[in-house]
């Protein structure tokens, strides 16, 4: 090879060392870096220098012109990728799902330094003493202020519920803006990624950690599927759905409901909609219904990987309203198998706050009907139509009733039944008048109610939340309040009516009640409340183990993936070294091949 020529070779040993070393320079300064991938050099020979062409002979003439620096590798391994950001989203829905088992844990396990447990215990101990002594108006006293007391804690404790509800419900919205935030980010990329490798020259590998980084973070609030076109663009999928594609984010909607607050997110491009006057859209809760971006028609299992993502667990533990008794008072509504798209089953908050208000309402109606019976309250089968005192026909089937009477026992001063319980809008019982009687359409000789004036026991109308006997609408009877002896337990002959007290007693010892529908255990008021505890601490432990499990699985599968793609201080010192060597003894080529030029030269005046 001519001297001259020789040049390049050593030229192309200084450059390709010189940008090999600044590779190995930028691994190290970026080995804390968050996302950071190692990049590897690949060099390759320049293109060769023909001479001359002879068909005879095995090769051509040709002369090599030295190496080159062909790319720069993205050390990545796109099966661990791919493992790791599905675990990574179980990993997530299961640390929100401890966190929020966690939380309940506290709002019921204390209360301002006192465990709920204590105020029920003190309830029972309070009807204990009555069913001694009756007729004591200490003892009156304190099952009224026990009662009192009760009722207060409780709501304490749904409203901490409720107020964590609330809370979850904002981590909703966050979640959202972020997820759309990465979505728009990953499209910023994706179009200066293919400005800088579309020479075919350039590897924009900085940008393409930022990207992965971006699909790491992404894929722990949401289930992604993802992949990356010819031209270097990724696209992502969310839950099946398109989220960035081409040169499109569509970005998560999220409607807040008028009647809760509550968020959902859901897809604009899969919902209808309606426009104002300013041509702005107008969702509604029926036109986003087949738009949701999670389903919670389904399983929540490992093996169907519907548990994946926090704003999922998120939206799971929130549940999509207040729950109450009604929401375990039917078992195709507490299983979400009537159609109407509830899942109070599956919702850690719903289902506690539907339990712990059955519980309260248990107590309330069981011993309002207990004293109502004392009061003469009976049922009576049939229909009937009766009067109020407005004049109103209010038509009621199978009522619960008393003769209209002011000198009544268990009655209050209007000559109402005596209700410990009421709702905030006032008693349950109202007064009405029968016209005429009422016989028996089976035998008309039979009289199944006569006319006259009635206190009759409406009941509560689902639809109606002011008729409600749950904890956000209950109060003690503020007549009793403030004259607890009006409960006498003296019967009309002076005698003590030990057979209410012993009544109530018996009411607080009867296995009459479950948790909800799935369950067969029968429980006690007492004992109702430790089934409610044990089932949540049973259910966080699940949670807890799984949660924990998968922080193992993720630091085995993050292991893996540092072996590959982490950068090693001591290995690109050790490639230091190398390319530094590899730089001096190209210097050294050229050194010589000048020294010979010059004395060809100036020596031998060639």
């Amino acid at each position: 090879m001519p001297l001259m020529g020789s040049l390049y070779v050593g030229s192309s040993g200084l450059q390709t060392s010189q940008n090999a070393l600044n590779t190995t320079a930028h691994n190290l300064t970026n080995t804390e870096t968050t996302g950071y991938v190692r990049q590897q050099v690949q060099q390759s020979t320049r293109s060769y220098l023909q001479l001359s062409v002879d068909v005879r002979s095995v090769n051509n003439k040709q002369v090599g012109l030295g190496v080159t620096y062909s790319r720069v590798k993205h050390i990545r391994d796109y099966f661990l990728d791919k493992i790791y950001r599905r675990e990574s989203g179980r990993s997530m829905f299961y640390e929100v799902s401890t966190e929020v088992m966690e939380e309940v844990e506290g709002q019921l396990g204390e209360l301002h330094g006192e465990a709920f447990q204590t105020s029920i215990e003190d309830f029972w101990t309070a009807v204990q003493e009555l069913a001694k002594d009756p007729a004591s108006s200490v003892t009156q006293g304190l099952f009224v202020q026990r009662g009192a007391e009760l009722i207060q804690r409780a709501q304490a404790v749904y409203k901490g519920l409720s107020a964590y509800q609330d809370n979850l419900n904002m981590q909703v919205k966050d979640q959202v803006d972020k997820i759309n935030s990465y979505g728009k980010k990953i499209l910023q990329l994706n179009e200066a990624i293919r400005k800088i490798e579309s020479g075919g020259i350039e590897q924009a590998n900085d940008l393409r950690d930022t990207r992965d980084q971006l699909l790491d973070e992404l894929s722990e609030m949401a289930n992604i599927n993802y992949g990356e076109s010819v031209n270097g663009d990724v696209w992502v999928q969310i839950e099946g759905v398109d989220f960035v594609k081409g040169p499109r984010c569509f970005e998560m909607g999220i409607f807040a409901d008028e009647e809760t607050g509550f968020y959902t997110p859901f897809w604009p491009q899969n919902a209808s909609y309606t426009t104002d006057a300013n041509g702005n859209k107008i969702y509604t809760k029926e036109s986003i219904a087949n738009a949701h971006v999670f389903k919670f028609n389904r399983e929540i299992s490992t093996d169907l990987n519907t548990d994946i993502g926090g704003l999922k667990a998120t939206l799971l533990a929130r549940g999509d309203h207040r729950a109450d008794y009604r929401d375990v008072a039917d078992k195709d509504k507490y299983n979400g198998t009537d159609g109407s798209g509830n899942f109070v089953s599956q919702s850690v908050i719903m289902n506690v706050q539907a339990e712990f208000d059955q519980l309260i309402h248990n107590i309330a109606t069981k011993i309002n009907e207990i004293l109502g019976t004392a009061a003469g309250v009976n049922e009576v089968k049939g229909t009937f139509s009766f009067k109020d005192e407005n004049g109103n026909i209010l038509n009621m089937t199978d009522v619960r009733l008393c003769k209209a009477d002011s000198d009544g026992y268990m009655r209050k001063d209007d000559g109402s039944p005596i209700e410990m319980f009421t709702t905030r809008s006032g008693s349950g019982y109202k007064k009405v008048t029968l016209d005429k009687d009422v016989t028996d359409p089976n035998d008309p000789t039979k009289v199944l109610l006569e006319a006259g004036d009635y206190w009759v026991y409406v009941p509560e109308d689902p639809n109606n939340p002011s008729s409600l006997y749950n904890i956000e609408n209950l109060q003690i009877d503020q007549e009793l309040m403030q004259k607890p002896s009006m409960l006498g337990f003296r019967l009309p002959d002076g005698s003590e009516d030990q057979a209410t007290a012993d009544a109530l007693k018996a009411a607080f010892t009867a296995e009459d009640y479950t948790l909800n529908p799935n369950l067969s255990k029968r429980s006690t008021f007492v004992s109702y409340y430790t089934d409610l505890v044990s089932q949540i601490a049973n259910t966080g432990y699940v949670s807890r183990s799984i949660y924990l499990n998968q922080q193992d699985t993720m630091e085995s599968i993050e292991s893996a993936r540092q072996q590959v793609s982490g950068v090693s201080s001591d290995e690109e010192l050790s490639n230091m070294i190398k390319f530094q060597n590899a730089y001096n003894a190209s210097s050294r080529y050229i050194n010589v091949i000048d020294e010979m030029l010059e004395h060809l030269l100036s020596t031998l005046g060639v």
